[in-house]
């Protein structure tokens, strides 16, 4: 139960697998006894181990769930499990505010099935532990009858929010858990104890600030043209079709359902509780606005003035707290419904309302077959950057491996952890100079993984698994085993007969580091740009004029004569980019030939 993304034979990509491999994490360090906040396999040796900050609270759940339905399974029922307490805890919650059963169930399950928070269930973290706030409403609630112990639970309930790695959310719920609690209470010691629990909130996101955020290719924040890219347009309210290109803008509202809670307000305020319906009503429109991103000008005011929210980079992440004001909206207005059938049909509505075609089904791949088990550390080619989703089909493939590995899939992965990344990204195209094999021994590697599957994006990319593969070979790795299409090659003298089809002779292969051509030539995307050309003679190339100088090599000779026909590396270095419209750029390559 996933998201679905084209497999190419192996696991398909994306944040299940991200999320699924936190979850594991926790009860695979259990069981060995270390600490299960802890991740010791992602971006080592560069990096000291990782928090696992995204493991709490549900990895705990899954340990059990993986033991005993496997890891696929155990991910399917704990997909169905969340939504049972998303709409538990909600129905929960509106029930001490004094609603029928009815009216709160028809709320749970608006909030349950909510378009955004499902969407958001998929694979990322948001929409399961997006269920942590109506706990802790509703644990608010009963503490309001005189047990400590429930107050806990509000605050623990609260601080986990933030605690699991969800601070964007956690930015939103604290304010408004503390403007809930001050609309709701009269008791001044009660209060002190919710402003306690917001305390702990607070001091869970700046633990995660110091440990996991500061020191990441993140810890600057992001920029608001970054916020752009992801901010919702007013027509993504009322679109129920799924666009997997913007996914995080993905904000259906439902049709019927905004109308509802809009009725449920008005029948609020009739009723004189004020203060409920102005929290409601302001946890509900307020992220809707900033849903908008960059879209209005308020987002740009809160960039500039809050200094948290310069890290996000979805300005939706808020639209939990939307959907669970909106959902106790649309309760009240179902309470007011006289008749039993027509607080039945309401519910039927609600399903046909917020209905959305989101899941699909993933491929798991075979990590078993492709796992490793020497001793020394795993690379797995091709190498993405760390904030790239497909690195999210290693970090599955590890469950069975259990090997250290320099890469991995994190928006907030160490600096050193990209810098090693970007480095080794030339052999993703069988380019090994720079002195790239004593590097693969500085780090430990003794496997190399070649997901064949990932390299499946485009033509190109073919061409450059051929040339991977080329580059290993040379270099003495052989495959000793395969999954598929996943090659796990080890440092020996034989191994598994394996071919991959020949890129055409006649055109050249560009690599990483270049954009593509514009029919004016093609620039350099790094100050480091390989490619692959087929023949023999002199080398020619010609570039745009360019105040950088260019460092050339032909399989790592700076003489551009080659004796031999055959494929040969031509890398082209600059010290640095310059600006060129929307990107830095380095020289222009014009024409090039080899005769």
């Amino acid at each position: 139960m996933s998201g679905g993304a084209r497999s190419h034979g192996e696991a398909s990509p994306g944040d299940h697998l991200q999320s699924l491999y936190h979850y594991w994490l926790v009860g695979h360090q259990l069981e060995r006894g270390r600490a299960p906040w802890r991740d010791p396999y992602t971006f080592r040796p560069e990096a000291k181990p990782q928090p696992n900050y995204a493991g709490w609270p549900f990895g705990f759940l899954f340990w059990p769930l993986g033991g005993a339905f496997g890891l696929v399974g155990g991910w399917n029922i704990l997909q169905l499990l969340v939504y049972v307490l998303a709409g538990a805890f909600a129905c929960a919650w509106l029930r001490e505010l004094g609603l029928p059963r009815g009216p709160a169930l028809a709320g749970g399950l608006a909030f349950a099935i909510a378009p955004y928070r499902v969407q958001q269930s998929v694979g990322h973290l948001l929409g399961p532990i997006s269920i942590l706030l109506p706990l802790s409403l509703w644990a608010f609630e009963r503490a309001r009858r005189g047990s400590a112990w429930w107050l806990a639970l509000s605050a623990a309930a609260l601080a986990s929010i933030p605690l699991s790695g969800q601070v964007h959310l956690a930015l939103g719920a604290i304010p408004f858990f503390l403007a809930y609690a001050a609309c709701r209470m009269r008791d001044r010691r009660l209060f002190a104890g919710a402003a306690a629990g917001a305390l702990a909130a607070v001091a869970a996101g700046l633990l995660v600030r110091e440990t996991l955020i500061k020191g990441s290719t993140e810890s600057g924040g992001r920029k608001l043209v970054e916020i752009t890219r992801y901010s919702a347009n007013g027509g993504d309210f009322v679109s129920r079709q799924l666009d997997h290109g913007r996914s995080e803008q993905f904000v259906f509202l439902g049709w019927l359902t905004p109308l509802l809670a809009l009725a449920g307000l008005i029948f609020l305020v009739r009723s004189r509780r004020y203060a409920l319906a102005a929290v409601l009503a302001i946890g509900a429109v307020v992220p809707l606005v900033l849903a908008l991103g960059t879209h209005t000008p308020i987002y740009s005011v809160l960039w500039h003035a809050v200094p948290p929210f310069r890290f996000p980079r979805v300005p939706e992440r808020l639209l939990p707290i939307a959907s669970l004001c909106i959902a106790a909206l649309v309760a009240f207005a179902v309470a007011r419904m006289r008749s039993v059938a027509m607080a039945t049909l309401a519910v039927g509505l609600l399903f046909v309302d917020l209905h959305v075609h989101v899941y699909r089904e993933s491929a798991p791949g075979n990590p078993e077959r492709a796992a490793f088990h020497g001793p020394g550390r795993l690379l797995e080619l091709p190498i993405f950057d760390p904030s790239v989703h497909y690195g999210s089909v290693y970090l599955w493939y590890d469950t069975a491996s259990q090997r250290e590995r320099p890469s991995g899939y994190s928006t907030t992965a160490p600096k050193a952890a990209k810098r090693t990344a970007d480095r080794l990204q030339r052999l993703n195209c069988g380019d090994w100079t720079g002195d790239t094999a004593h590097e693969l021994d500085r780090l430990g590697v003794r496997a190399i993984a070649l997901h064949l599957g990932l390299y499946e994006r485009s033509n190109q990319a073919r061409d450059a698994a051929w040339f991977a593969r080329k580059g290993l070979i040379d270099h003495g790795w052989a495959v000793q085993r395969t999954a598929g299409p996943v090659w796990l090659l080890e440092q020996r003298r034989t191994g598994v007969p394996t071919t991959l089809p020949a890129p055409n002779p006649t055109s050249p292969v560009f690599c990483q580091g270049w954009y593509g051509d514009t029919g004016n030539g093609r620039y350099m995307s790094e100050t480091h740009a390989p490619f692959w050309i087929y023949g023999r003679g002199t080398l020619r190339l010609r570039f745009a004029p360019s105040p950088l100088t260019p460092r050339i090599t032909v399989d790592g000779d700076p003489s551009l004569e080659v004796d031999k026909r055959g494929w040969h590396l031509v890398t082209v270095d600059v010290d640095r980019l310059v600006a060129g419209g929307k990107h830095r750029v380095g020289l222009a390559l014009l024409r090039l030939s080899l005769t």
